[in-house]
């Protein structure tokens, strides 16, 4: 299929099910994603505080603004620009925003393909479930990178092969069920609906779909997203880094950098976590998701070169630093308190005297002069990402 009836087959889609189907409140939502706070999001990727908060945020394929109303309300100086193919899908994007006070925020309905009609450059790009529904990535990927600014970041979320496959085959089979009438999504959720009511318990599809899906799609438009979409396309390492590489931009992390530590997996074979200290690393992270096939999705920070990021290994960097807490933990002041990625810390006594007194004033010296926290103590909650530093 070509690009444009792709184009209008996605579209057709999310204006009969619009995506995500959370739903409108009359206030900011809950709770935050820390990939959507820019602090949090820089000091992730770089190690530091970012210079600089009123930016510019492209929410590339923002469906029903449920991202771009968080990005809009995590970053109280930025301006966000949200795209989207579907017009339904818009339509409610900037209804949710409108309701919740998300103001800072334009819409245009526009392909990813066509952003280069919009004027300027971004600090942050965020493009979550999208390039995995193009007939063309790469095309995808590189006009989304023109647009990235020098220092920038771009989040990005994409389909995983390995995790999915349960999945893949059920698109298949509904597929062939449908016959002429694929593309009549209404009834393609209904012949999936009926598969699944019908084979026994202890198939397979059925069995994946109790344990990981079942609860989100009990909403039509989740389960049409998932099993009756007209365009997939699933990566595996290899692939991904050829999308990445495609993309000339520099791949910085994983959101989720724990799931991709070989320890995690082989604690108990030293001697084959030895033998893999050989390997580059994105075979390292083949070799991860073949022992863990669990890979639904890939979610990643790439960057525009200069990124600059920080090394607080030098004692009198780190001591002449400006510390605070990072905006995206849970629970201070308490001595047990969730971090970014809403896990669970508990703090020593030292630690918790040293976070009561960053003001975004005092230096790593300067407190450390009235606590009893020594600098290791400080690059423990710096890795942790429990603080953000500025370089003095």
């Amino acid at each position: 299929m070509s690009d444009q009836t792709v184009s209008a087959a996605v579209a057709k889609l999310y204006n009969t099910y619009p995506f995500p189907p959370e739903p409108l409140l009359d206030e900011p939502p809950p709770g935050y994603n820390w990939r959507w706070n820019w602090l949090a999001a820089y000091n992730f990727c770089t190690g530091q505080k970012p210079q600089k908060q009123d930016i510019r945020i492209l929410d590339a394929g923002c469906g029903t603004g449920v991202s771009t109303e968080y990005l809009v309300h995590l970053n109280p100086q930025a301006q966000v620009v949200g795209i989207d193919l579907s017009a339904g899908a818009l339509d409610v994007a900037k209804e949710r925003c409108k309701r919740s006070g998300a103001n800072r925020v334009e819409f245009h309905h526009l392909s990813l393909y066509d952003v280069e009609q919009l004027p300027g450059e971004f600090d942050l790009i965020n493009c979550v479930g999208v390039l995995h529904h193009l007939s063309d990535p790469i095309r995808g990927i590189q006009a989304l990178a023109k647009k990235l600014a020098p220092g920038g970041l771009m989040h990005i979320f994409v389909y995983g092969e390995l995790g999915r496959w349960e999945i893949q085959l059920m698109q298949k089979a509904i597929a062939l069920l449908q016959g002429d009438k694929r593309g009549d999504y209404r009834d393609g959720v209904q012949v999936g609906r009926q598969l699944f009511s019908s084979l026994p318990e202890n198939n397979r599809i059925v069995k994946y779909e109790k344990q990981r899906w079942a609860l989100e799609n009990q909403r039509d438009e989740c389960f049409a997203d998932m099993y009756v979409h007209p365009q997939e396309i699933d990566y595996n390492i290899e692939t991904l880094f050829e999308l990445i590489d495609a993309s000339g931009l520099e791949f910085i992390n994983f959101s989720n950098p724990a799931f991709w530590q070989l320890q995690r997996l082989l604690s108990k074979a030293p001697e084959l976590i030895e033998r893999a200290q050989g390997l580059s690393d994105r075979s390292l992270y083949r070799l991860i998701e073949l022992l863990d096939p669990e890979v639904t999705h890939y979610e990643f920070f790439l960057g525009r070169p200069p990124v600059a990021k920080a090394d607080w290994s030098v004692d009198d960097a780190l001591l002449t630093a400006i510390p605070e807490l990072n905006p995206c933990i849970d629970g201070f002041p308490s001595k047990c308190i969730f971090n970014y990625d809403y896990q669970i810390i508990n703090l020593s006594d030292s630690e918790f005297e040293f976070l009561e007194k960053c003001d975004r004033k005092a230096t790593v010296r300067e407190i450390l002069g009235s606590v009893e926290l020594g600098i290791e103590g400080v690059r423990s909650l710096q890795k942790q990402q429990v603080i953000l530093l500025t370089p003095s």
